[in-house]
Parts: C-alpha cells; structure tokens; sequence
C-alpha cells in the first residue's frame, strides 16, 4: 500500500469560524495600528528632542570655552556658540545665545527650537555651561 505525499494528498484544513468572530482580525488591527504608529512617532519625537539637547549642550560648552580663554571675549563665545548650533543638525528651527562674563567666570546659555512631529507644538530645549576664566600667573 502506497500512501501520497501529505502535501498533495491531504484534504485543505477546513476553517472553523464561531459566529460573530468573523471580521475580528480586522477589527483588531484596527485597534492595535494606530496605537503601534502613536509610540513610534513618540519614539522620533523623543529622538529629536534629544538631538536638540546634545546640540545646544555642545554649543554652550562651545561657547563658554572660547569666551573663558586667555584672550576671549563674551562676543567670540556668543558668535562660536551660534556658529556651532547652527551647523550642528537641522532638526534646529532656531537658536539664541546669550552669555555673561565676570572677571572669574563665563556663563554661556544657548536656547533652541526643535521640529515637532505635532502641529502646534513648538518644544524648546535650554542649556548653560559655565566655564572659569583663564588667567596667565607668573
């Protein structure tokens, strides 16, 4: 007795629907997607906030140590700062630096704007450095 390979001698499984469960496939990836596209732009969103923070981190670092330097001015801090912010990414709308100088320290702050994935909304991302100011003794 020969028996038929079970590919081509098997019957097709027969589907077994219970009433009212037809179309629930459907429903479900009606439910689920919107939810899975939500935590995904919420995931960039994320990604770029963080890219505006490590950008407007460096430029006041940036800033601050080309102001704090033997014979840097508060001006060459701000115009380094901007420089930098502005070809760091361009996920940056826009960007605006401000500094102060004491005869000991240099604080420089760099403020930006970052894309948003929502309408309407316009995240904005701070930060400072500080930096004591270089002298020459001796």
């Amino acid at each position: 007795m020969t028996r038929g390979h079970p590919r081509h001698g098997a019957r097709p499984a027969r589907r077994c629907h219970r009433a009212g469960e037809r179309g629930s496939v459907a429903l479900e990836a009606a439910i689920v997607m919107p939810v899975i596209l939500a935590l995904f732009f919420l995931g960039l969103q994320a990604a770029l906030l963080y890219m505006g923070r490590t950008a407007a981190v460096a430029a006041a670092q940036e800033g601050a140590q080309v102001a704090a330097g033997e014979s840097g001015t508060i001006a060459g801090g701000i115009t380094a700062a901007q420089g930098l912010a502005d070809a760091s990414t361009m996920v940056l709308e826009s960007t605006s630096v401000t500094g102060s100088m004491t005869a000991t320290e240099v604080h420089m702050t760099v403020s930006v704007r970052v894309a948003s994935l929502v309408p309407g909304w316009q995240p904005n991302v701070t930060a400072s450095a500080a930096m004591p100011v270089e002298e020459v003794t001796g």
